[in-house]
């Protein structure tokens, strides 16, 4: 693509995102300038995560701490609560270790240049570039799946996921960087694109702004692109997941995971290790088999990032008084749902009937 075309490209997108730009709330009205708390905040909830579902999330965060200021002051386990059912839960930690130099470094204001962004916790080269372009107008490449797949097919692009990236993003560079002309909106308005024309399967190519320039188009091959390399299968994890009651049958027991590891620091139902066989798992100490009933009836299935995982339910009635490992406490059924559980937990607690 020349420099003519590429001016033209640029043009015909915003024209369209003038036209067709998705409402949300993050995003400031007309051409005025983002809130950089509020493009920080949506783009490290976006991470991984849709927009439909962060869209309540950010709104909670936004009631709850309006500015990085007051975030900067909330407890881990606040954030880490009203976080929960997002998911990549380091994320969480990192946006309150991020709100904190920025309130206290920074003077409450983040900074426009790439090199201090990337430095904050918890942000990395797409984030620090979307921040840069968006919150502050300024030249950047905003590369994320949506551009990629614009950029794949923009090109006719076929070699395959991953191994392509690199190339996807010089050639998104090559329409960003260096330019002055509303480079915030020019990348929302590539993941617009992505997002609603150029979308993974059945791209709507007629409608599209950049048709005449789409070679992927021109060469009857948009939906075939991107390829993607076959996925290996992920590894299986198993394990017990227990609901354990007082004797009273009105409390609980939860367990406050370690602050290191998968789902640190979070709240949920004990469980057993995550193991490859489920005939080496074993139960938690604190649980004797002999109190322990094991129906397979009651199971769970989760996707992590890097596993699947089983669970299969184990139900006790444990002496309150017997309660003696660090990390473990009753807790009453009737205010479970005030506890933010990750999905995990939570697609348990809804199988037996204590849905929010």
């Amino acid at each position: 693509m020349n420099q003519k075309q590429a001016t033209y490209m640029r043009e015909q997108l915003l024209d369209w995102y003038d036209e067709n730009k998705r409402a949300m709330p993050w995003r400031a009205t007309s051409y005025a300038q983002c809130d950089p708390y509020k493009t920080w905040l949506s783009e490290i909830m976006l991470q991984q995560t849709t927009v439909p579902a962060v869209v309540p999330y950010f709104l909670k965060f936004i009631k709850k701490w309006p500015s990085v200021e007051d975030l900067a002051q909330a407890e881990q386990d606040d954030v880490m609560n009203d976080w929960a059912g997002l998911g990549y839960y380091a994320r969480a930690r990192n946006l309150l270790k991020c709100a904190k130099v920025v309130a206290n470094d920074y003077g409450g204001q983040f900074p426009d240049d790439y090199a201090a962004l990337k430095a904050l916790p918890g942000i990395g080269d797409y984030t620090a570039s979307a921040i840069r372009a968006i919150a502050f107008d300024k030249p950047a490449n905003v590369v994320d799946g949506n551009v990629e797949r614009v950029m794949a097919r923009l090109h006719a692009v076929r070699q395959p996921l991953p191994d392509s990236k690199p190339k996807l993003k010089a050639l998104a560079a090559a329409l960003a960087e260096g330019e002055h002309d509303r480079p915030g909106d020019y990348a929302q308005s590539l993941m617009d694109l992505g997002a609603t024309i150029c979308t993974p399967k059945s791209p709507k190519c007629l409608i599209c702004p950049l048709r005449t320039l789409c070679d992927a188009y021109a060469q009857g091959v948009a939906e075939a692109l991107p390829r993607k390399k076959k996925k290996k299968p992920q590894p299986q994890r198993y394990g017990y997941i227990y609901w354990v009651l007082d004797e009273s049958n009105t409390r609980l027991l939860l367990h406050k995971r370690p602050d290191k590891g998968l789902l640190a620091g979070m709240t949920g139902l004990p469980t057993s290790e995550w193991v490859p066989d489920i005939d080496a798992a074993k139960h938690i100490e604190l649980l004797p088999e002999t109190s322990l009933d094991v129906d397979e009836s009651k199971m769970i299935k989760h996707t992590f990032t890097h596993f699947d995982l089983t669970l299969y339910g184990g139900f006790a009635r444990l002496d309150k008084k017997s309660l003696s490992q660090d990390g473990y406490f009753w807790y009453d059924l009737k205010d479970l749902p005030s506890i933010g559980f990750p999905t995990v937990f939570k697609k348990f607690v809804n199988l037996m009937g204590h849905n929010k």
